[in-house]
């Protein structure tokens, strides 16, 4: 696919729901007694591959496009599948599943694509060994595939050795049904939607500081969720309208919560005109319309506690610094390195063909913004989060910018470049 410079962006638009929320919502709800409704469900691969996993362990699950019904198997309620548990590209689904799966009466394999074969699964596999799981690597590279022999667990207290959200996901999501207690402490928090929906679904999670705890239910009950819209796909369209002159775009309900909204803190820091409108905290997730308009950004630094808070949206974030005055340092994100590749290294090569002045760093890397951008052909490596950052820097660089595998952005937003084009035309 192709991209060329754009004069503006106009218009509003809906990203989907959220990726995070969308895969917990049928996870809790197949798990839970009675029928869970969810609405704007993001139908991204990544999302069905978990619809098709808890398919596969006789939960019956009605898919209408914007709304799925899940109707719940109870807490002890799933099946052993009768094949290969397949995640796709989802290490969502690898993560999370493996603390369900751990705790049930059979056996089963995870495994997933060729990227998921080479992401780590020892940082889950060691808390769950540890609570009493049988999970092992089948190549004995701590990768998938996996395969879990359900056994009893019990609780234990962790500290966790990254600030994951899928790590602390997995053993809450086991700590379910651990015979006591279980505790995950973090050195920052990490984004907290399991903690938000396991209590709304009538779990019992308690935050502390940097620590979340679950106690036992007998069980859980289905509920109503309303996905809000996907900061991590808002963001693109946050940066592309600060990004390109005479640009405005009106992001609709899309989900603020604290864990998740370091972007909008980054923005405002380099001088963003950003503005927050309709705040909404009813369903459990805050939620607001975001009204961006192009105006001078400076750089600055970004490190530590806010990582956890936008580690998807940096690649977005240092193709926005090469716009900025002055230098942007990111720093503590080398988690970059094991997403669906190695986001590293793919931003400061790809960024530095079109024209940047960027450094890589251990952890992180330098950009100094100001240099005028030109297109060039994009390897994507089939990450979809690589395919859409530079399908908005393509409109911000001279001649012609070629994105290879671009239809990777099925994974979390099936509509991107056709909403991309209403705004373009706007």
């Amino acid at each position: 696919m192709k991209f060329k410079k754009a004069t503006h962006l106009k218009g509003e638009v809906t990203v989907p729901g959220d990726k995070s929320i969308s895969h917990r919502s049928v996870m809790l709800g197949s798990i839970a007694k009675g029928t869970t409704e969810i609405h704007h469900f993001l139908q991204g691969a990544d999302c069905l591959s978990t619809i098709d996993c808890f398919r596969q362990m006789g939960v019956e699950i009605d898919n209408k496009g914007d709304t799925v019904i899940v109707h719940g198997n109870g807490l002890h309620g799933l099946k052993r599948p009768e094949a290969v548990l397949d995640c796709g590209n989802s290490g969502t689904s690898v993560r999370l599943m493996s603390g369900i799966l751990a705790a049930q009466d059979f056996d089963v394999t995870l495994t997933g694509d060729e990227s998921i074969q080479t992401r780590p699964m020892k940082r889950i596999m060691e808390p769950l060994a540890l609570m009493g799981a049988d999970i092992k690597s089948v190549r004995g590279n701590d990768c998938a595939p996996l395969v879990i022999t359900g056994q009893k667990l019990h609780g234990i207290s962790y500290i966790s050795k990254i600030p994951s959200a899928q790590v602390k996901s997995a053993i809450l999501l086991a700590g379910l049904y651990a015979d006591s207690p279980t505790s995950v402490t973090e050195t920052y928090i990490s984004r907290n939607h399991s903690e938000i929906m396991l209590n709304y679904f009538g779990g019992n999670v308690v935050t502390e500081g940097t620590t979340a705890t679950i106690t036992p239910v007998s069980q859980l009950y289905g509920n109503k969720v309303l996905v809000p819209g996907d900061i991590s796909s808002a963001a693109y369209f946050i940066a592309a309208g600060l990004m390109i002159e005479g640009s405005e775009i009106l992001i609709k309900q899309v989900g603020i919560n604290p864990t998740r909204d370091g972007i909008l803190h980054v923005c405002r820091n380099m001088g963003a005109d950003i503005t927050l409108l309709n705040e909404n905290r009813d369903s459990g997730e805050p939620t607001a319309d975001i009204l961006v308009r192009h105006g001078k950004l400076r750089g600055t630094v970004i490190e530590g506690a806010i990582i956890p808070t936008l580690i998807d949206e940096l690649p977005m974030i240092a193709a926005m610094a090469c716009m900025a005055e002055g230098e942007t340092v990111i720093k503590d994100a080398a988690e970059l390195k094991v997403k669906e590749s190695n986001r590293l290294e793919i931003m400061v090569k790809n960024l530095a063909a079109m024209g940047a002045d960027i450094t890589e760093t251990e952890d992180g890397m330098i950009i100094r913004g100001g240099n005028a951008l030109h297109g060039a052909v994009i390897d994507s490596k089939l990450d979809h989060r690589i395919a859409m950052t530079f399908a908005v820097t393509g409109l911000c660089a001279d001649g012609e910018t070629e994105i290879l595998g671009a239809d990777c952005v099925n994974i979390s937003y099936p509509g991107f470049y056709g909403d991309l084009e209403m705004l373009v035309r706007g």
